[in-house]
């Protein structure tokens, strides 16, 4: 298509032309109207903007911004919005004469021309900041590149300079005569240009001269079949370069290949010439400017995109203003009111209402309840009555409106768009798969664990290795927390800290920020596969099995034995053999492990209904056609890329992909096919008994799974020797026969879909239906069944099984599946052994390099001291602030909290709770961490900075991982521990503890309904312990909560429950005296530390 300029201006013709890299613009200069701009909207080159840059001189470049469009001319720099309105302009020194610039940075630019120097430019401050000499004056071209800048000359030459001095690093001497066109891309550099042909001048060289920038010379020239006059590389599937003559002819080849004759194409000027050409940054279009006014725009596609990620272009609105009625002065009726008359404020007007009507009258007052009247009496003009309790206190009824009416109105959907609410799609996506706002301090207690891989429950949870950050770890903890839960919440914080620390994560964009899930920006469907993707080979990277007995003091279980296999591999794995076949016949083969496969949908998508099996059996037995590298040729050739699967796997994953509009109208054009079976199921469910009564119709019972849902329920896979793959659909329940079952034939059951609900404004959420089984069910609830849930964030609903595999891509979209394989679960050993054992309760060395052992807090366990069942261990632990609490006040005064404050474990400590060294501690592990710490609470921690830094550290410093094992053990052994305020201890380290193993001070001492105790009061109180008077420390804290716990198990023992409480009446009474402060030291003979109480030296 073309937009032809010169009819709206007759002296015009397309001097420069540029696509606009942030909106769908392409931006024109025109010459013969000396400084004028164009713009031109989208592929349909609709009028944008229109405006004068320069009143005299001609445009030299053009370059676009976030914020604007750069133009330069001979001695001007200008800065215009899109629509013309100037944001700044720029005078050069007299005498310059610019004919280029370069964007370095967003804030920073080149300009350079016919004079002797570079000049920088700081857009912010729109000041020079420097000037670079150049050895040739004359630079006309600039481009730029990871490692130089390119300035090409007048006088043929291309020199290389640095980025940061700008001083010359190299010099191309290209052509003889001058400078046409020069193109950077990857390794390579291309000119074209002038060569001197003696006595006849300059005329077009038809050799491009091609460089290699890692050798700095030139390669072989590249001969073309035009008079080059633009070159520019398209860098798409190859490194393609375009050739452009000033005729008209284009030419398409490959820089380091020879040109070949049909690829030349011709734009249609009409005998005008070529004076301007464009690439957009998406390589989908190609824009030329000829000399009659005439701008050409190439496309790949009928709908082109000029950007990867355009944003919304602002379009100027509409003029609404109507012209003004005419009025007819001699009409008797016309009104007053119509003439504009000045406003007066000392005249009264003819309006105003006369003084007596508008007196203000105060509301009436409401009736007094005749039982108040009837009880009340007098005294004085002061009347009393005892309340008749009929009405709530300090409230007054007013009259309620009917809003059951107008909610029903509210809720209802208009049938007329013009009805609608600005958010119509609200409508069409049920509550229950709507986002769910997270109020944080105020989280469900219910969590569920219900997995239906109750085989990667189970191995996943034999695993350990010494590896600091390993997810199959950290997810084998997170598992057994959800078995000891029974409804407690768990958080996956110790997993996500680990997370964040793999490379490959953020490579992957997986680890999201904080404005990108408030903003909606996140695409939560491509992001959930990239995870499924991620996860799986982490986790079969990490559980791959070694050599030897697995022991967490021995060798790294991530280390690849002689085997090679994982319990993720095993579970999930699938040999695939990958065929690749050349065009001059050679084939290599070669065998590889998938863990997943990726659905690939027809090229030619028509109205025809496609099988899911179908489908699914061309996603993974996959042919296409590729560029490759061919030995046999030395280059890349289309290559015939086949993938054909040895076996199959236990749990087949499936990543859908329906991440354009092509693949959504893909599905909605499969699911519409399905519709009718669901239109047969209504009709036989209202005239089921009219119609069974008619001889010879028979209806199948199981109408109710003909609903219009396109993924099968259950699927029938094999692998034949003479067909390959074969993949079917099955009905729910349906067994396979006896000469299926002798062919190697396997059912695999849906047991997991997930799903991206897309919303507009938020960006959508995401939502999983899981197919909970009996092992469950019949734990929880005491029956044996099966049923689909499900799980929006923290909202869990049954749901019917239909539902689960129904998807309206209008704002369900699909994502991913997970099939089973029927009773897989009888090859796998289901047993859980607990691979942490007692040895890692001994000495380990410290991480930090200035410890000594004089200094050391604690004395490790002996072999005799091993903790059994019911021992007591005092606990205590300390946190430093990752990041502060994000909170906002709202207009009624209430706090709501945005984002909650990140604690960090910094120091745990376990004194030992019986024994003759009883109140010794046993672990006193100071955490090193590699996040950033906002806050050390030294006041409340006894942290200080560099405490928890290896380098610099005096304390025994560990791993978060180390020192979490030692607690796991002491949890699983039985011990009971003691403390106070355990409860956000054990969150903050990420542990689940039985409660009947947890003994909390905060608690023992503590009445209903009243507000809880400090440490240091209790200790005052019962103990007559002065502690925590200048900071806190966690062996004392863990001293003084088992002394706590023996004074109560003291007063429970002997005086009973009633003189129990007495005692904590009579400590409530005494903090009120007190307001809950302990009094000064001078003030009461008592012992300034528990450390002295039990005889144990101070640290």
């Amino acid at each position: 298509m073309y937009y032809n300029l010169a009819e709206m201006f007759p002296q015009a013709h397309s001097g420069i032309i540029q696509f606009n890299l942030w909106w769908k613009i392409l931006l024109k200069y025109s010459s013969w109207l000396l400084g004028h701009a164009s713009s031109f909207f989208g592929p349909t080159m609709g009028r944008y903007s229109s405006f004068q840059v320069h009143m005299t001189d001609d445009i030299r470049h053009i370059q676009s911004m976030d914020t604007g469009v750069l133009f330069l001319t001979k001695t001007n720099l200008k800065c215009l919005t899109r629509g013309g309105l100037i944001m700044f302009d720029y005078p050069m020194e007299e005498g310059a004469d610019m004919h280029s610039l370069i964007l370095t940075d967003n804030n920073t630019l080149l300009m350079g021309g016919l004079q002797n120097y570079v000049a920088e430019l700081d857009l912010t401050t729109v000041q020079e900041t420097q000037k670079f000499t150049v050895e040739m004056p004359g630079v006309a071209i600039m481009r730029q590149s990871n490692r130089f800048f390119f300035c090409g000359h007048t006088s043929g030459k291309v020199s290389l300079r640095d980025l940061r001095t700008f001083k010359m690093e190299h010099e191309f001497d290209a052509f003889s005569g001058s400078l046409s066109d020069f193109d950077v891309h990857g390794n390579l550099l291309a000119a074209c240009g002038f060569s001197s042909r003696g006595l006849n001048g300059l005329s077009c060289d038809r050799f491009l001269m091609v460089y290699d920038l890692r050798m700095m010379r030139a390669i072989t020239p590249l001969q073309v079949h035009v008079d080059p006059l633009f070159l520019r590389f398209i860098p798409t599937y190859t490194s393609r370069l375009a050739i452009i003559s000033q005729t008209g002819q284009c030419q398409f080849c490959e820089p380091t290949g020879l040109a070949n004759l049909a690829d030349i194409f011709h734009v249609n000027t009409v005998g005008q010439l070529l004076m301007s050409f464009d690439v957009s940054s998406s390589k989908q279009a190609l824009s030329f400017g000829d000399s009659g006014g005439c701008v050409h725009l190439w496309s790949s596609a009928p709908e082109v995109s000029f950007n990867s990620y355009s944003r919304e272009t602002e379009l100027a609105l509409p003029c609404l203003v109507d012209s003004l009625p005419q009025l007819d002065w001699n009409h008797e009726l016309m009104p007053l009111s119509l003439l504009p008359m000045p406003l007066t404020s000392t005249e009264p007007l003819l309006s105003d209402w006369p003084t007596s009507l508008i007196t203000p009258s105060p509301r009436r007052a409401p009736l007094v309840d005749p039982e108040i009247l009837r009880t009340m009496k007098t005294v004085g003009f002061i009347g009393y009555a005892p309340n008749p309790r009929t009405r709530p206190r300090n409230q007054v009824p007013y009259k309620i409106k009917d809003t059951e009416l107008e909610y029903d109105s509210y809720n209802q959907v208009p049938e007329s768009p013009i009805g609608r609410d600005e958010e119509p799609h609200l409508y069409m996506v049920p509550k229950k798969y709507r986002k769910v706002v997270i109020i944080h301090c105020c989280l469900a207690k219910e969590f569920w664990e219900c997995t239906t891989l109750d085989c990667m429950l189970c191995l996943v949870q034999n695993h350990l290795c010494q590896k600091e950050f390993c997810l199959a770890c950290e997810l084998g903890f997170l598992f057994h927390m959800l078995d000891l839960s029974r409804g407690d919440p768990c958080q996956a914080s110790n997993f996500l800290r680990a997370f964040r620390t793999i490379p490959e994560a953020s490579a992957l964009g997986l680890i999201l920020a904080d404005s990108d899930e408030q903003t909606g920006k996140a695409r939560l469907g491509h992001l959930i596969q990239s995870w499924n993707r991620f996860i799986l080979a982490q986790l079969h990277q990490e559980t791959l099995e070694q050599e030897g007995p697995q022991a967490y003091r021995g060798a790294s279980s991530s280390t690849l034995g002689s085997s090679g296999e994982s319990v993720i591999g095993r579970l999930f794995g699938c040999e695939v053999e990958n065929s690749s076949l050349c065009r001059c016949g050679k084939e290599t083969v070669r065998s590889s492990l998938t863990l997943l496969f990726t659905m690939h949908y027809p090229e030619q998508r028509s109205l025809e209904e496609y099988d899911f099996a179908e489908i699914l059996k061309k996603s993974i037995c996959l042919e296409q056609s590729t560029q490759a590298w061919c030995d046999n040729c030395e280059k890349y050739q289309p290559t015939l890329q086949t993938r054909n699967i040895r076996c199959l796997p236990d749990v087949l994953v499936i990543n859908c992909e329906v991440n354009s509009a092509k693949e959504a109208e893909f599905w909605k054009a499969q699911t519409e096919k399905c519709i009718c079976l669901y239109v047969l199921y209504i009709i036989y469910v209202m005239y089921r008994e009219e119609l069974c009564s008619v001889e010879g119709l028979t209806f199948d019972t199981q109408a109710e799974d003909m609903r219009h849902v396109w993924i099968p329920l259950s699927l029938k896979m094999c692998i034949s020797k003479t067909q390959g793959l074969e993949v079917s659909s099955l009905s729910e329940g349906e067994e396979l026969t006896e000469s299926e079952e002798a062919e190697g034939a396997s059912v695999y059951d849906l047991v997991v879909t997930v799903s991206h609900i897309q919303h507009a404004r938020t960006g959508g959420n995401l939502v999983a239906h899981i197919k909970v089984g009996e092992t469950y069910h019949q734990r929880k609830e005491g029956v044996t069944h099966q049923q689909w849930y499900l799980f929006n964030d923290f909202l869990i609903e049954p749901i019917d099984k239909a539902e689960s595999a129904h998807f309206d891509v209008n704002w369900k979209v699909p994502a991913v599946l997970y099939y089973v394989k029927r009773n897989y679960h009888a090859k796998y050993d289901l047993r859980i052994k607990n691979p942490i054992d007692a040895s890692v309760l001994l000495t380990e060395a410290s991480l930090a390099r200035k410890q000594r052992k004089s200094h050391a807090t604690f004395i490790p366990l002996m072999v005799s001291e091993m903790p059994q069942a019911s021992d007591l261990v005092g606990l205590d632990a300390e946190f430093v602030t990752l990041n502060q609490e994000e909170a906002e006040l709202r207009s009624d005064g209430t706090k709501s909290t945005i984002k909650p404050s990140q604690m960090s474990v910094a120091r745990i400590t376990c004194v030992r709770g019986q024994g003759p060294n009883e109140g010794v501690p046993f672990i006193d592990d100071y955490i090193s961490t590699q996040e950033q710490v906002v806050d050390y609470l030294t006041q409340y921690s006894g942290i200080k900075p560099g405490d928890l830094d290896a380098k610099i550290s005096s304390k025994h410093l560990t791993t978060l991982k180390s020192t979490y094992l030692k607690l796991r053990f002491l949890i699983d052994t039985g011990v009971r521990f003691v403390g106070h305020g355990l409860q956000k201890d054990f969150r903050v380290i990420n542990l689940m503890v039985p409660k009947e193993q947890v003994f909390d001070t905060v608690y023992l001492f503590h009445m209903p309904r009243k507000r809880m105790i400090s440490l240091r009061f209790l200790a005052w109180y019962f103990l007559d312990l002065n502690i925590q008077s200048e900071t806190h420390d966690s062996i004392e804290d863990a001293r003084t909560a088992l002394q706590l716990y023996r004074k109560y198990s003291e007063l429970s023992h002997n005086g009973g429950q009633e003189e129990f409480r007495k005692v904590l009446k009579a400590l409530y009474e005494k903090g009120r005296k007190q307001d809950w402060k302990v009094p000064d030291i001078d003030s009461f003979p008592m012992k300034k530390h528990a450390n002295l109480h039990l005889g144990w030296p101070e640290n």
